[in-house]
């Protein structure tokens, strides 16, 4: 039996849907063959964004050994044949080419079901991939009927979680949807704390977290670092309502995105901290300096089996 998206918006994940749901979790229980000593080490799929085609990256998590993944929802679309609503050429935004695949995105995002993200996942899974994440960002003008629809894929891709960058106000507006489908959502943050509304600082994810039970946190340890917040005391403190990791390596006050070991950010720490204290949390990759996408991946993930290996 399948739910178009607005009946799906009318399920808990009691009775019927706990019935109709039941079956997706079992994937987010898979074995990570990238688990390190009891590490889980992966990706986000926005480490590949160079990659036009989900199956090269399906293929690149698959020659690089990584076992888990948290898939970035245009990702997620793409596999599963949705238009690219992308931003049409020559007139930009506003043209009428760019508005009409907008407008043919959301007519094609109204027809998904509970089935419509299962072949993405299996993708993955064929690849020895698990999918334990799905990254949906939310912007500040989300609709109702979207952030319902990102509960939607995460329900079709049977993940432990929604990771999202947002604002702390959104995060309000979201706790409603994760009370009723019982769903951790992990509120990513960046590194400026100028503007209160941002999810940059230890207050403002306090902020999110006091809004529903199912709220946590997805700690970019970069960005947190670049912002001179201490992330292993905080990962340390925090983290039964920690979602996912972020690794990658910043300079404090702000600093640049730089190759691993070259900035200021504690991951050897923090990979050293998770496998002695067991704490169960995806540690994901999420490249973003300059360089070759596989290559440097391989290389972050190389690190990290030294850390953990040692």
């Amino acid at each position: 039996m399948s739910y178009t998206r607005r009946e799906v918006g009318q399920l808990t994940l009691g009775a019927l849907g706990a019935a109709a749901l039941g079956a997706l979790t079992v994937q987010g229980r898979q074995a990570n063959r990238s688990r390190i000593n009891g590490v889980r080490i992966g990706a986000i799929t926005y480490s590949f964004r160079s990659m036009s085609n989900v199956d090269d990256i399906v293929k690149a998590f698959a020659d690089i050994g990584l076992g888990e993944v948290e898939l970035m929802s245009n990702h997620a679309e793409a596999a599963a044949g949705a238009p690219s609503g992308g931003g049409g050429r020559g007139g930009g935004r506003n043209s009428p080419e760019a508005v009409a695949a907008r407008e043919e995105l959301a007519k094609w995002r109204q027809s998904a079901t509970l089935e419509t993200f299962k072949p993405v996942r299996k993708k993955f899974e064929d690849a020895g991939v698990a999918v334990s994440l799905l990254c949906y960002n939310m912007g500040g003008n989300i609709s109702d009927e979207d952030i319902e629809y990102g509960f939607l894929m995460a329900q079709s891709l049977g993940v432990r979680a929604i990771s999202t960058s947002t604002q702390v106000s959104v995060a309000k507006r979201v706790a409603p949807f994760a009370d009723k489908h019982q769903l951790m959502v992990g509120f990513h943050n960046h590194s400026d704390i100028k503007d209160p509304n941002e999810v940059a600082t230890p207050e403002s994810f306090a902020a999110c977290m006091s809004y529903s039970k199912y709220h946590g946190i997805n700690l970019d340890i970069g960005h947190f670092t670049a912002a001179n917040f201490d992330a292993v005391a905080y990962l340390d403190a925090n983290h039964a309502r920690i979602t996912n990791l972020h690794l990658k390596d910043r300079a404090r006050d702000q600093g640049a995105n730089v190759p691993w070991g070259q900035g200021a950010t504690p991951i050897r720490e923090v990979l050293t901290l998770l496998r002695q204290k067991k704490y169960d949390i995806p540690a994901n990759i999420e490249f973003e300096y300059k360089g070759e996408a596989v290559a440097e991946v391989r290389a972050c993930f190389e690190f990290c089996k030294t850390v953990l290996q040692g």
